[in-house]
């Protein structure tokens, strides 16, 4: 072999900055030893009353139960709604597909809405076309599924109205948006029934897992009892429901338990990473953070996300600084993909003018995690200034 090629220098690989990488607050290993000095390792047990009572103190929601993920909760909810075989259910478009996969789940079909510019999520206008569209077919949407995207609280008030003229049950998915307000009040508490994310890349983590909200305890009662394979009370295996496997370990809530004890913390991270972002790219055309409409809303800023203009930048676009950032070993992600574009909904009914074809063109979500440190914020801007200047 050569003596050049052993002499050659190798390249170094700095270290991965994550998109959303969890973040351990120290506490969580206490819960977990409280559940193996107890035995309590099997599901159910002191962690998941106490996570369930945690989650209802902080977002001041009446009742919560918590899951294996925010996709059982969403499913749950639609089952209480009532939604069955054949029916329709309206949904916001640009999402995650966990908000979208559970109407499958029902044997129901969703039929998708476009996002409205100043929040990024459901437009009440497109929301209230594509309702009295649905009548005149004779269809009467059997529920509603908006988001708040990125932690970006939705245009609540109007999306509420409207459902309620309607008497369509709206269920909100807050698996985003822990920590964030509308108005004041916590989001995970506007919908008929509301569904959080625990997920390993959420503001919080539990490794995976979900919790549903609701005002109304009986409905809280029946998800739990649903969530645990429906059993009726007798000393035998008898069930007269079909029911799932969703119910969240003691564990994994003990865990929880911990991660709510630096929430407050987490969503001051994450929005001073934000406020870092919002400052670096002022200087800079053609490129808009996603900021809140007014007063009215408080995002956790879950992830801090920005468009780019190549009309207004010289040409650089989302992709150019993706892969600029991945090259670096930087995590940067494209907007969601809305679902009305996805293959496996293509069939779906969708209404609206094409904001969210817009968001997920141009759109970028930039490395948001509370753990960052300032040597990363030096590579992530190092990368964005060679792109941008």
């Amino acid at each position: 072999m050569s003596s050049n090629i052993l002499n050659k220098p190798q390249t170094q690989v700095q270290p991965k900055i994550w998109l959303s990488s969890p973040h351990m607050g120290g506490q969580e290993l206490d819960f977990i030893h409280q559940a193996f000095e107890s035995n309590w390792i099997a599901p159910l047990g002191p962690n998941v009353d106490g996570f369930e009572k945690d989650i209802c103190s902080f977002t001041n929601s009446a009742n919560a139960a918590v899951l294996t993920s925010g996709t059982a909760a969403i499913h749950l909810a639609l089952v209480l709604a009532g939604v069955k075989e054949g029916d329709e259910v309206l949904c916001q478009s640009f999402t995650f597909s966990a908000s979208a996969n559970p109407i499958t789940y029902c044997g129901a079909t969703p039929v998708f809405i476009d996002s409205e510019k100043k929040t990024w999520n459901i437009c009440p206008e497109a929301l209230e076309v594509a309702i009295k569209d649905r009548l005149r077919k004779g269809r009467k949407p059997a529920a509603v599924i908006y988001v708040h995207l990125y932690g970006m609280p939705a245009l609540v008030d109007e999306i509420q109205t409207i459902c309620d003229n309607y008497g369509i049950p709206l269920i909100e998915d807050a698996a985003e948006a822990l920590g964030s307000e509308y108005k004041g009040e916590k989001c995970g508490t506007f919908g008929f029934l509301s569904a959080l994310s625990f997920n390993g890349n959420k503001i919080i983590t539990t490794s995976g897992g979900g919790a549903l909200l609701g005002r109304d305890a009986g409905l809280i009662a029946k998800a739990r009892f649903l969530a645990t394979q429906a059993r009726d009370q007798a000393p035998h295996y008898q069930h007269s429901h079909i029911g799932y496997n969703y119910r969240m370990s003691n564990i994994s809530a003990g865990i929880g338990r911990g991660q709510m004890l630096v929430l407050k913390d987490r969503v001051s991270q994450r929005r001073a990473n934000f406020e870092r972002y919002r400052s670096f790219f002022a200087g800079y055309e053609g490129i808009q953070v996603q900021t809140e409409p007014d007063e009215s809303f408080f995002s956790n800023r879950w992830l801090s996300c920005i468009l780019v203009d190549p009309n207004k930048n010289h040409g650089v676009t989302r992709e150019i600084i993706r892969l600029a950032l991945e090259e670096k070993n930087i995590e940067a992600r494209p907007l969601w993909k809305p679902m009305h574009m996805q293959p496996v909904f293509s069939g779906c009914a969708y209404y609206g003018s094409g904001v969210s074809e817009q968001l997920f063109e141009q759109g970028l979500c930039l490395p948001s995690g509370s753990n960052l440190e300032e040597e990363d914020f030096t590579r992530i801007f190092e990368v964005l200034k060679n792109i941008l200047n």
